[in-house]
């Protein structure tokens, strides 16, 4: 079997792990959310115990002043001498106003200590919640994350789908704007959006080896497709997968590519629209074969010519790559031009140059004239 070159087959390594449960966005957000749930429990408790302590400390500083003043009044209200004979008889060292003058040094203080700590504890208690609400936080956003990251999995899961069972149909922008949100570099981007959009090239034999691997013989995209109910893998990439049919996957500029099946056409095509400045992977993979199915090197490059000479922008192209071999499209541009059209006009209305044949569109001009209306002042979609 071919081997893949180291980066290629790390690209996609990374891919098939975002594809599944083990897929490091959705580890990673598991592990945070895990924290972030400890951290909940942990604050909610260490809360419950400061506000505790906190009331405890309130009513001992409410406590201290008011049975301190208490205590001082009754005191000084005692005149030792009154109760002098049994204090002293009973040898009891009672002496109010050292007690007075005793209460009156230290209560003070006493009552500052507990004022401090109600203090400590009160703002222990308000970085507590701070860090209790971070961690709520963090547990909404990540259920919303993980939702997302679900969803993005998801539309990852049906690209490779699609591209392994030979019928992906979709831009290189769909795909690279999805990698973007898995955090892809652009160059990377670019380059699974070559693979997914031209699997035989390195895809089909990255899945051929990692069937290897599967003791159920199962690979990745057979179980999803067993689980949404979908198509199997089409038969000429089973074909290539259990028959180990070796595939070329990507060619430095020295290296000779073997004739394929079709594949002087792919080639044929890529270069022609790299030499006019379009890039390939802004065509869906059905774009492409039709251009390897109607292939016509001179047509195509007159036409690429044709619209950047009279200043209309070659991505006319997208999404209408009829257009870039009809051997009318000169023809038809210049009688829209003939009658008032500005070519702004006409780019921004090409399904009329697919809807009309030249000879079609020479009647349909003819019938606005003569029903007594100018094709200058009538929109093109009204043709």
């Amino acid at each position: 079997m071919k081997a893949l070159s180291p980066e290629v087959s790390a690209l996609l390594d990374k891919l098939y792990n975002l594809r599944g449960e083990e897929s490091v966005i959705l580890v990673d957000m598991y592990k945070q959310k895990n924290k972030a749930e400890e951290t909940k429990e942990r604050t909610t408790q260490e809360k419950k115990e400061l506000q505790e302590k906190i009331a405890d400390l309130e009513q001992l500083n409410e406590a201290l002043n008011d049975q301190g003043d208490k205590l001082v009044s009754v005191l000084s209200g005692i005149d030792r001498s009154e109760y002098a004979v049994v204090l002293d008889r009973l040898k009891i060292d009672f002496n109010p106003q050292v007690l007075v003058d005793r209460i009156n040094k230290s209560l003070p203080r006493t009552i500052d200590s507990v004022t401090l700590e109600t203090k400590k504890a009160a703002e222990k208690l308000l970085k507590v919640e701070d860090e209790m609400n971070v961690a709520m936080t963090t547990i909404d956003e990540l259920a919303i994350r993980r939702d997302a990251a679900l969803a993005n999995q998801a539309k990852l899961n049906e690209y490779f789908e699609l591209a392994l069972t030979g019928s992906i149909n979709i831009t290189r922008d769909s795909i690279t704007t999805l990698l973007e949100q898995f955090g892809f570099s652009e160059s990377d981007q670019r380059e699974a959006a070559k693979l997914l959009m031209f699997p035989e090239d390195a895809l089909l034999i990255y899945e051929a080896r990692l069937r290897e691997k599967e003791k159920s013989g199962k690979s990745i995209i057979d179980v999803i497709a067993e689980a949404k109910g979908a198509e199997p893998v089409n038969e000429a990439a089973l074909r290539m997968i259990d028959d180990e049919i070796p595939l070329e996957i990507h060619y430095e500029e020295d290296e000779i590519e073997p004739e394929e099946e079709g594949n002087s056409s792919k080639k044929a095509v890529l270069e022609i629209l790299q030499q006019n400045g379009l890039d390939y992977l802004d065509f869906s993979g059905k774009e492409l074969d039709y251009l390897m199915e109607h292939f016509d090197a001179e047509l195509i490059e007159k036409n690429i010519a044709f619209v950047n000479k009279i200043g209309v922008h070659s991505d006319l192209f997208l999404n209408h790559i009829g257009l870039m071999v009809d051997s009318e499209l000169e023809e038809k541009f210049k009688l829209l031009l003939e009658v008032g059209k500005e070519s702004i006009d006409i780019y921004l209305t090409p399904s009329l140059l697919e809807k009309y044949p030249k000879e079609d569109l020479v009647d349909a001009i003819n019938d606005l004239k003569n029903n007594g209306m100018d094709p200058k002042n009538v929109p093109l979609m009204a043709y």
